[in-house]
């Protein structure tokens, strides 16, 4: 049984480690809590997947009753060398520029955010340093990959009752392309989607791309950690450290969309059960992320064509567990109401 912390690991080996030693949730007060569905004033089932929520928030959170008090969205910023290649519709200055905007309450996450009664944490991690173009050479090197992992456990607060992860960087879903063609295969062409907006030929050149880096770094891609860390970048790193250090605080988490499921993505092929305190927000419009989303054998929530990032779709998901939770928390049971059960 593992120790419920967040301590950063101090080498791939122990990162490696905390992963494949991670806690279950908590059976009984799951129990609990599908108990009590089963006594509410509903025949049993009616509500659908927001019965199935409370039990997971149940779960994860070790209540038999889950809450929702506090709400954390967490963005991770970033800028990739591969932008170089081509692959973005947007220069890279704009990674900053968004982050000013999301101070600035100027975002579509900020609105999503207020909406969710969430609040909104914003994470630039080295703007002013890209990450290597891994078409040519390894994204980052073991320390700056661990540093990004080690943010991403830091920004977790343990009292959190629940964490939405989104991310911000122009060019990451090209690399979040490439660690999902790396992890479950197919190529460039399988993976690669127009992103923030490029045309047929920036598609072209983002499988390209991909594939080149494939080869280049094909001696070392079967290892999910390495993975991440040739064809990835710093907030696709820190969003897979706080998915690890949500599940080991027992915090249940939002996905939002391609570019942080591709992130998370590395855990559950060292660890099958490692993102199952992880909830899919939305099925992005992203190409690649339903043939994401089915490898690792989820469900998303909702299916809104989205395909913004900043964690938006897990932003609109929030209301959908807090409405899971008012009906599992205040509905009567049949004994309290004076309503006869079925018989």
């Amino acid at each position: 049984m593992t120790t419920p912390d967040s301590t950063p690991p101090d080498s791939i080996a122990a990162l490696r480690a905390s992963i494949g030693d991670l806690r279950p949730g908590n059976d009984a007060t799951e129990a609990e809590a599908r108990a009590r569905q089963e006594i509410l004033t509903k025949p049993a089932g009616s509500l659908g997947r927001l019965e199935e929520i409370a039990c997971w928030l149940a779960r994860w959170q070790g209540r038999a009753i889950p809450r929702m008090e506090r709400v954390e969205i967490l963005i991770f910023a970033g800028n990739h060398g591969v932008v170089a290649e081509g692959v973005a519709a947007y220069p890279a200055a704009v990674t900053a520029q968004m982050v000013a905007n999301f101070a600035a309450h100027g975002a579509a996450i900020n609105q999503l955010a207020e909406i969710a009664g969430a609040e909104l944490r914003v994470f630039p991690l080295a703007l002013e340093t890209p990450t290597a173009n891994f078409m040519h050479a390894p994204a980052m090197d073991e320390a700056d990959f661990l540093a990004a992992v080690a943010a991403g456990m830091a920004a977790v607060a343990p009292e959190a009752d629940l964490i939405c992860l989104g991310e911000m960087g122009i060019g990451n879903t090209t690399a979040a392309a490439a660690i999902a063609a790396a992890l479950f295969g197919g190529g460039g062409a399988r993976w690669a989607g127009r992103g923030a907006g490029v045309d047929a030929a920036g598609v072209a050149r983002k499988s390209a791309v991909i594939d080149a880096a494939l080869a280049r770094h094909a001696g070392d891609l079967a290892d999910p950690l390495a993975a991440a860390r040739l064809v990835g970048g710093r907030e696709l790193a820190a969003i897979l450290g706080a998915a690890l250090a949500a599940r080991r605080l027992g915090v249940p988490v939002l996905l939002d969309g391609f570019v942080c499921t591709a992130a998370a993505a590395p855990l559950a092929r060292l660890n099958p059960r490692a993102l199952d305190h992880a909830l899919i927000a939305h099925a992005s419009a992203e190409a690649g992320h339903r043939l994401l989303v089915e490898a690792l054998d989820k469900r998303p929530l909702l299916d809104f064509a989205m395909r913004l990032g900043e964690g938006s779709g897990a932003a609109l998901a929030v209301p959908l567990l807090r409405a899971a939770c008012a009906c599992h928390a205040g509905m009567a049971t049949f004994a309290e109401a004076g309503v006869a059960n079925k018989t």
